[in-house]
């Protein structure tokens, strides 16, 4: 059996989010990314195969559509439905066969969020007395093409609060955006979950680095205005960079930039470490200069508060004002590449042209 990447020991995984993989070589460092692509892509498509093969006629017919349709970029967060297939019109072995999709590209903390987040719906369901739209089975799988070693496809997994939007090409994962977490309750005030926070991580650290800003610091980093009533990248299928974009990071110290880096971890390592790792150096590449950090909003817990991380390529947003400030949204885009979208094109130039 093929060694698998799948699961690391916690300790290790938790300090990749903050170690970069640039090597001297840039060749041997595009090489490494090279086989960690493999590998994940590998991963996914063996899960893939395995879920789709264990299907009947009637559930592929609503969860397999072309790599070209526009369903692909038909993404949301909130609770509606759907086009794919939903947990509940999945046998039980076929449950397991699911949920090794989300094992193949989530590392173990991303993973254990999810499952946190989708559970959470029947909390609402309590709470909203028996509302039908809260069901913890109302989450959809889709495939979009045909999965494969080589070729290009992708998967989403989405319902309420959760969306991975996966795509694929020529042996490499191109996107795994629009990503997106949210909670709702935030805490969970009372029963026998009270205490739980889902996104802790995602809020506290940063409200650590906006409480460090010394006076100097503060007006680039505050924004002016009222605080946004969601994330303002919203559900767009492409999301535009925001003005003003904040303090850059090589205005930050040390300290400072450590919980900048801490973060975007969060956000970064609810993915495979190998695949993070990745993701991060193509943050890094960019400098210090280029990242930027913005709030806006108190600063204690309870209040009302947005931030949101930025550089030419990503945008890492953050939202906590609804149900008086206990309803977080967390997302992670990508200005050129949602869905694959821009590298999927190239993808395909390149095979026209051979």
């Amino acid at each position: 059996m093929r060694p698998s990447l799948l699961f690391i020991p916690a300790a290790l995984a938790a300090s990749l989010p903050f170690i970069s993989t640039h090597a001297d070589n840039d060749a041997g460092s595009a090489a490494a990314a090279k086989v960690i692509h493999q590998r994940a892509v590998a991963d996914m498509t063996l899960a893939a195969k395995n879920f789709l093969a264990s299907l009947d006629d009637s559930q592929k017919a609503e969860a397999v559509f072309k790599i070209s349709d526009d369903e692909r970029l038909n993404w949301h967060f909130v609770p509606l439905d759907r086009k794919g297939i939903t947990l509940d019109k999945l046998r039980p072995e076929q449950d397991h066969l699911a949920y090794a999709m989300l094992n193949s590209v989530l590392s173990n903390e991303g993973f254990a969020k999810t499952a946190t987040i989708m559970s959470q719906e029947r909390i609402l369901f309590d709470l909203e007395n028996q509302a039908p739209k809260r069901n913890t089975e109302k989450y959809y799988l889709a495939f979009f093409g045909e999965p494969s070693d080589s070729g290009a496809w992708g998967w989403r997994w989405e319902g309420h609060h959760f969306s991975c939007n996966v795509t694929i090409a020529g042996g490499k994962v191109l996107s795994v955006t629009p990503s997106f977490m949210g909670t709702n309750p935030g805490e969970v005030k009372e029963g026998p979950r009270k205490g739980l926070r889902v996104l802790a991580e995602e809020e506290d650290t940063a409200r650590l680095l906006v409480k460090s800003l010394t006076d100097a610091q503060k007006p680039a980093a505050f924004l002016e205005g009222k605080v946004p009533d969601d994330v303002i990248s919203k559900e767009e299928r492409k999301a535009i960079p925001l003005q003003p974009a904040g303090i850059s990071a090589d205005k930050l110290d040390q300290t400072q930039r450590n919980l900048l880096w801490k973060t975007l971890g969060e956000y970064i390592g609810r993915f495979r470490p190998d695949l993070a790792s990745v993701f991060r150096d193509r943050i890094h590449s960019g400098g210090m200069p280029s990242l930027t950090f913005a709030w806006s909003g108190g600063t204690e817990l309870g209040e009302p508060h947005y931030y949101r991380i930025q550089s030419p390529e990503f945008l890492f947003e953050y939202d906590n004002t609804q149900n008086n400030a206990n309803h977080p949204h967390a997302v992670w885009r990508d200005f050129t590449n949602d869905f694959g979208v821009d590298l999927l094109k190239k993808h395909y130039d390149e095979a026209h042209a051979r």
